[in-house]
């Protein structure tokens, strides 16, 4: 019985995967109608800053992040971390990204300033120039890459990237199960709130971080790295 449920649970994210690349052709920041029957919805309007708020702040940032072209932009010039209004539990994130050379950004999920006192401590799918950002080569087994689990589990080495234009970052959240998954390839998968993340947490820079990554919920943000990164299609499913 546990095989089958493994297995199901499995089946049932690859599916909702497919049916998230084959509606991909609508315009962009908007919802096909069958996404809109799935229930997707847009966590960027492609317009405004509505729904985002700085961090460390009730506001949107006043420099750094920009709308332009249908992209939320971050330029060098700071202006923070952005995270969402609103706080998640299970779900699917789809974000279209593309990143200027050398840079280095990230999306965090699990962010929570109540339970962590630190607004931008959170998990984070790592945005990454891997070919010249000295990151790639910190951390361990290349744990720093585009892709991985920041500092914690590395991405393939063979992952499908497009380094001259858009790359769609895929989040799966369910209960303790998290994927990260690369344009329509899935990179990792762990479990947590168990002592084989604890492990893991205690092996990275993470350690001594009270209950890291084991909050059910939280933001999901956008960061600032002080580098040129680009941002669209920013879609949610709730499980």
């Amino acid at each position: 019985m546990i095989i089958r449920n493994n297995l199901f649970h499995h089946a049932f994210f690859f599916l909702a995967t497919l049916m998230l690349t084959a509606s991909l052709s609508a315009q962009d920041n908007t919802l096909t109608a069958k996404e809109t029957r799935e229930g997707w919805k847009l966590l960027w309007d492609g317009k405004t800053t509505e729904g985002w708020r700085g961090a460390n702040s009730e506001n949107f940032p006043n420099k750094g992040w920009a709308v332009e072209d249908g992209c939320l932009v971050h330029h060098k010039g700071g202006g923070g971390d952005i995270v969402t209004v609103s706080e998640y539990k299970n779900f699917i994130l789809s974000v279209d990204f593309k990143f200027a050379p050398g840079a280095n950004s990230g999306i965090k999920y699990f962010v929570s300033k109540e339970r962590t006192g630190e607004a931008t401590l959170g998990c984070e799918y790592q945005i990454l120039d891997d070919d010249t950002h000295p990151d790639a080569n910190a951390g361990r087994n290349g744990n720093r890459k585009l892709g991985s689990l920041y500092d914690i589990i590395p991405a393939p080495k063979d992952k499908p990237v497009n380094k001259d234009g858009w790359n769609t970052a895929l989040l799966i959240v369910s209960g303790n199960h998290v994927e990260h998954w690369l344009n329509g390839v899935k990179l990792l998968d762990y479990e947590r709130n168990n002592s084989g993340w604890t492990e893991l947490v205690n092996a990275s820079k993470f350690k001594g971080k009270a209950n890291f990554g084991n909050h059910a919920g939280g933001h999901i943000l956008l960061q600032d790295h002080g580098d040129e990164v680009w941002f669209k299609n920013i879609k949610l499913k709730e499980l």
